[in-house]
Protein backbone atom coordinates (compact mmCIF):
# COMPACT_ATOMS: atom_id res chain seq x y z
CA UNK A 1 0.00 0.00 0.00
CA UNK A 2 1.24 3.42 -0.38
CA UNK A 3 2.96 4.59 2.47
CA UNK A 4 2.04 8.22 1.82
CA UNK A 5 -1.62 9.46 2.52
CA UNK A 6 -2.75 11.79 -0.45
CA UNK A 7 -5.18 13.78 0.60
CA UNK A 8 -8.88 13.05 -0.95
CA UNK A 9 -10.92 15.13 -2.53
CA UNK A 10 -14.13 16.56 -1.22
CA UNK A 11 -15.72 15.55 -4.40
CA UNK A 12 -14.72 13.84 -7.87
CA UNK A 13 -16.98 13.51 -10.87
CA UNK A 14 -19.39 10.33 -10.90
CA UNK A 15 -18.09 8.47 -13.37
CA UNK A 16 -21.60 7.16 -14.32
CA UNK A 17 -23.56 10.18 -14.73
CA UNK A 18 -20.89 13.01 -14.16
CA UNK A 19 -22.51 14.68 -11.53
CA UNK A 20 -20.55 15.79 -8.54
CA UNK A 21 -20.04 13.63 -5.61
CA UNK A 22 -19.89 13.75 -1.85
CA UNK A 23 -17.90 12.15 0.20
CA UNK A 24 -20.08 9.69 2.73
CA UNK A 25 -17.97 7.63 5.46
CA UNK A 26 -14.55 6.17 5.84
CA UNK A 27 -13.67 3.03 6.30
CA UNK A 28 -10.27 0.90 7.69
CA UNK A 29 -8.41 -0.70 4.97
CA UNK A 30 -9.12 -3.72 6.13
CA UNK A 31 -12.64 -3.75 6.62
CA UNK A 32 -13.56 -7.30 4.49
CA UNK A 33 -16.39 -9.03 3.36
CA UNK A 34 -15.74 -12.06 5.98
CA UNK A 35 -17.45 -9.85 8.25
CA UNK A 36 -20.31 -11.06 7.52
CA UNK A 37 -19.77 -14.15 9.00
CA UNK A 38 -17.85 -12.24 12.24
CA UNK A 39 -14.19 -12.73 11.11
CA UNK A 40 -12.95 -8.99 11.33
CA UNK A 41 -8.92 -8.40 10.68
CA UNK A 42 -6.86 -6.16 12.65
CA UNK A 43 -7.42 -2.62 11.85
CA UNK A 44 -4.47 -1.66 9.57
CA UNK A 45 -4.75 2.12 9.89
CA UNK A 46 -5.15 3.37 6.53
CA UNK A 47 -8.09 5.08 5.73
CA UNK A 48 -9.91 4.44 2.80
CA UNK A 49 -12.84 6.86 1.74
CA UNK A 50 -15.92 6.13 -0.32
CA UNK A 51 -17.62 8.66 -2.20
CA UNK A 52 -21.43 8.82 -3.10
CA UNK A 53 -22.46 10.25 -6.14
CA UNK A 54 -25.89 12.38 -5.06
CA UNK A 55 -27.37 11.97 -8.70
CA UNK A 56 -27.42 8.02 -9.32
CA UNK A 57 -26.24 6.63 -6.03
CA UNK A 58 -23.12 5.46 -7.65
CA UNK A 59 -20.84 5.14 -4.95
CA UNK A 60 -16.83 4.44 -5.45
CA UNK A 61 -13.05 5.23 -3.53
CA UNK A 62 -11.48 7.45 -5.52
CA UNK A 63 -8.02 6.37 -3.82
CA UNK A 64 -7.71 3.31 -6.13
CA UNK A 65 -8.06 5.21 -10.03
CA UNK A 66 -4.60 6.09 -8.79
CA UNK A 67 -2.97 2.79 -7.94
CA UNK A 68 -0.77 0.85 -10.39
CA UNK A 69 -1.08 -2.85 -11.00
CA UNK A 70 1.59 -3.67 -8.71
CA UNK A 71 -0.28 -2.14 -5.71
CA UNK A 72 -3.20 -3.73 -6.41
CA UNK A 73 -1.00 -7.29 -6.22
CA UNK A 74 1.12 -6.09 -3.72
CA UNK A 75 -1.84 -4.87 -1.11
CA UNK A 76 -5.15 -6.62 -2.44
CA UNK A 77 -4.76 -9.68 -4.47
CA UNK A 78 -1.72 -11.23 -2.96
CA UNK A 79 -1.11 -14.70 -1.10
CA UNK A 80 -3.52 -13.90 1.81
CA UNK A 81 -6.86 -12.87 -0.36
CA UNK A 82 -8.02 -16.35 0.40
CA UNK A 83 -8.66 -15.59 3.89
CA UNK A 84 -11.26 -12.73 2.84
CA UNK A 85 -12.48 -14.68 -0.03
CA UNK A 86 -12.45 -18.19 0.31
CA UNK A 87 -14.79 -19.04 -2.12
CA UNK A 88 -12.98 -17.69 -5.25
CA UNK A 89 -10.67 -20.29 -6.28
CA UNK A 90 -13.01 -22.86 -7.12
CA UNK A 91 -17.07 -22.79 -5.15
CA UNK A 92 -17.92 -19.82 -7.03
CA UNK A 93 -16.65 -20.09 -10.41
CA UNK A 94 -18.25 -23.64 -10.45
CA UNK A 95 -21.32 -22.80 -8.91
CA UNK A 96 -21.09 -20.35 -11.30
CA UNK A 97 -20.98 -22.66 -14.19
CA UNK A 98 -23.70 -24.64 -13.05
CA UNK A 99 -25.97 -21.48 -13.15
CA UNK A 100 -24.93 -20.84 -17.09
CA UNK A 101 -25.46 -24.60 -17.79
CA UNK A 102 -28.76 -24.63 -15.84
CA UNK A 103 -30.13 -21.21 -17.97
CA UNK A 104 -28.68 -22.58 -21.59
CA UNK A 105 -27.38 -25.79 -21.69
CA UNK A 106 -30.32 -26.78 -24.03
CA UNK A 107 -28.62 -24.12 -26.47
CA UNK A 108 -24.95 -24.44 -25.84
CA UNK A 109 -24.54 -25.32 -29.35
CA UNK A 110 -26.01 -21.76 -30.50
CA UNK A 111 -23.35 -20.20 -27.70
CA UNK A 112 -19.77 -18.67 -28.20
CA UNK A 113 -19.38 -17.70 -24.21
CA UNK A 114 -16.61 -15.47 -22.63
CA UNK A 115 -16.26 -15.59 -19.14
CA UNK A 116 -15.15 -11.79 -18.06
CA UNK A 117 -12.56 -11.84 -15.40
CA UNK A 118 -12.67 -15.24 -15.14
CA UNK A 119 -9.43 -15.41 -13.18
CA UNK A 120 -8.15 -19.17 -13.40
CA UNK A 121 -10.42 -20.31 -15.90
CA UNK A 122 -12.05 -22.63 -13.60
CA UNK A 123 -15.92 -21.70 -15.15
CA UNK A 124 -14.86 -21.92 -18.78
CA UNK A 125 -13.32 -25.47 -18.06
CA UNK A 126 -16.04 -26.64 -16.75
CA UNK A 127 -18.40 -25.26 -19.02
CA UNK A 128 -16.13 -26.91 -21.98
CA UNK A 129 -16.04 -30.41 -20.25
CA UNK A 130 -20.07 -30.22 -21.24
CA UNK A 131 -19.42 -29.34 -24.98
CA UNK A 132 -19.35 -25.47 -24.27
CA UNK A 133 -17.45 -23.06 -26.51
CA UNK A 134 -15.97 -21.32 -24.01
CA UNK A 135 -12.70 -18.48 -23.52
CA UNK A 136 -11.92 -16.59 -20.42
CA UNK A 137 -10.25 -13.66 -20.25
CA UNK A 138 -9.08 -11.68 -17.21
CA UNK A 139 -8.22 -7.93 -17.72
CA UNK A 140 -6.17 -8.28 -14.71
CA UNK A 141 -3.25 -8.20 -14.98
CA UNK A 142 -2.98 -6.55 -18.51
CA UNK A 143 -1.30 -8.88 -20.66
CA UNK A 144 -0.23 -7.49 -24.62
CA UNK A 145 -3.23 -9.56 -25.97
CA UNK A 146 -5.79 -6.69 -27.13
CA UNK A 147 -8.88 -7.18 -25.86
CA UNK A 148 -10.85 -7.03 -29.79
CA UNK A 149 -8.37 -9.65 -30.91
CA UNK A 150 -10.80 -12.26 -28.69
CA UNK A 151 -13.58 -11.24 -31.31
CA UNK A 152 -16.79 -11.41 -30.60
CA UNK A 153 -19.69 -13.60 -28.09
CA UNK A 154 -23.00 -13.72 -27.98
CA UNK A 155 -22.81 -14.48 -24.54
CA UNK A 156 -20.67 -13.09 -21.86
CA UNK A 157 -20.71 -13.48 -18.15
CA UNK A 158 -18.89 -11.17 -15.57
CA UNK A 159 -18.90 -12.47 -12.14
CA UNK A 160 -17.83 -10.59 -9.33
CA UNK A 161 -15.70 -8.14 -11.87
CA UNK A 162 -18.13 -5.13 -11.36
CA UNK A 163 -17.66 -4.08 -7.53
CA UNK A 164 -13.91 -4.64 -8.44
CA UNK A 165 -13.09 -2.48 -11.36
CA UNK A 166 -11.62 1.28 -10.92
CA UNK A 167 -12.34 2.52 -14.16
CA UNK A 168 -16.85 1.86 -14.66
CA UNK A 169 -15.79 3.12 -18.16
CA UNK A 170 -12.84 0.86 -19.08
CA UNK A 171 -15.04 -1.99 -18.35
CA UNK A 172 -18.07 -0.73 -20.16
CA UNK A 173 -16.14 -0.13 -23.07
CA UNK A 174 -14.53 -3.19 -22.90
CA UNK A 175 -17.58 -5.54 -23.05
CA UNK A 176 -19.13 -3.66 -25.97
CA UNK A 177 -16.24 -4.16 -28.08
CA UNK A 178 -16.61 -7.94 -27.45
CA UNK A 179 -20.51 -8.42 -27.69
CA UNK A 180 -22.11 -9.35 -31.06
CA UNK A 181 -24.51 -7.74 -32.90
CA UNK A 182 -27.07 -10.13 -30.84
CA UNK A 183 -25.72 -10.73 -27.37
CA UNK A 184 -26.35 -10.77 -23.37
CA UNK A 185 -24.11 -10.11 -20.51
CA UNK A 186 -24.84 -12.39 -17.24
CA UNK A 187 -23.07 -10.58 -14.33
CA UNK A 188 -22.99 -10.44 -10.65
CA UNK A 189 -22.50 -7.62 -8.51
CA UNK A 190 -24.89 -6.07 -5.13
CA UNK A 191 -26.95 -3.57 -5.11
CA UNK A 192 -26.34 -0.69 -2.85
CA UNK A 193 -30.07 0.65 -2.73
CA UNK A 194 -31.46 0.19 0.90
CA UNK A 195 -27.89 -0.21 2.01
CA UNK A 196 -26.23 2.93 1.60
CA UNK A 197 -28.24 5.63 2.30
CA UNK A 198 -27.39 10.11 3.09
CA UNK A 199 -26.15 10.30 6.15
CA UNK A 200 -25.69 7.44 7.64
CA UNK A 201 -22.41 5.42 8.47
CA UNK A 202 -21.31 2.98 5.68
CA UNK A 203 -21.62 -0.57 7.43
CA UNK A 204 -23.19 -2.76 4.65
CA UNK A 205 -21.12 -5.84 4.66
CA UNK A 206 -19.84 -5.45 1.22
CA UNK A 207 -18.31 -2.32 1.29
CA UNK A 208 -14.71 -3.95 1.85
CA UNK A 209 -11.73 -2.73 0.37
CA UNK A 210 -9.75 -5.35 1.53
CA UNK A 211 -11.86 -7.51 -0.90
CA UNK A 212 -11.22 -4.95 -3.43
CA UNK A 213 -14.55 -3.74 -3.52
CA UNK A 214 -14.24 -0.19 -4.75
CA UNK A 215 -16.88 0.26 -6.98
CA UNK A 216 -20.72 0.06 -5.55
CA UNK A 217 -23.81 0.02 -7.84
CA UNK A 218 -27.20 1.21 -7.18
CA UNK A 219 -29.87 -0.16 -9.66
CA UNK A 220 -30.25 3.63 -10.90
CA UNK A 221 -26.66 3.58 -11.75
CA UNK A 222 -26.38 0.49 -13.87
CA UNK A 223 -29.81 1.38 -16.00
CA UNK A 224 -27.06 4.71 -16.80
CA UNK A 225 -24.52 2.36 -17.82
CA UNK A 226 -26.92 0.56 -19.78
CA UNK A 227 -29.05 3.82 -21.70
CA UNK A 228 -26.01 5.48 -22.11
CA UNK A 229 -24.42 2.91 -24.54
CA UNK A 230 -28.21 1.55 -26.30
CA UNK A 231 -28.47 -1.08 -23.96
CA UNK A 232 -31.15 -2.65 -21.90
CA UNK A 233 -31.02 -3.87 -18.25
CA UNK A 234 -32.59 -6.52 -16.26
CA UNK A 235 -32.30 -7.90 -12.74
CA UNK A 236 -32.71 -11.96 -12.21
CA UNK A 237 -32.33 -10.47 -8.30
CA UNK A 238 -30.90 -8.28 -6.00
CA UNK A 239 -27.40 -9.98 -6.94
CA UNK A 240 -27.39 -11.19 -10.85
CA UNK A 241 -28.12 -8.90 -13.55
CA UNK A 242 -28.21 -8.92 -17.47
CA UNK A 243 -27.51 -6.33 -20.42
CA UNK A 244 -28.42 -6.90 -23.74
CA UNK A 245 -28.11 -5.09 -26.81
CA UNK A 246 -30.46 -7.66 -28.84
CA UNK A 247 -31.37 -10.98 -27.09
CA UNK A 248 -30.24 -14.07 -29.42
CA UNK A 249 -33.19 -16.30 -29.78
CA UNK A 250 -32.02 -19.20 -27.12
CA UNK A 251 -32.09 -15.92 -24.71
CA UNK A 252 -35.63 -14.81 -25.21
CA UNK A 253 -37.10 -17.14 -22.96
CA UNK A 254 -35.47 -15.17 -20.28
CA UNK A 255 -36.74 -11.67 -21.12
CA UNK A 256 -39.63 -10.30 -19.03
Amino acid sequence: MPTQHQSTPASVACPVCAVATVIHDVVDFNKSCEEARQHFLPLSGRPIYYHRCTGCGFVLAPEFSSWSEQEFQQHIYNERYIEIDPDYVSRRPLANAEFVRQLFGDSRQLIRHLDYGGGAGVLSEALRGQGWDSTSYDPFPRSEQKIAALGKFNLITAFEVFEHVPDVTELMNNLGTLMENECMVIFSTLLSDGHIQPNTRLTWWYASPRNGHISLFSNRSLVLLAEQRGLQFGSFNGGTHCLFNRLPAWAQKLHG
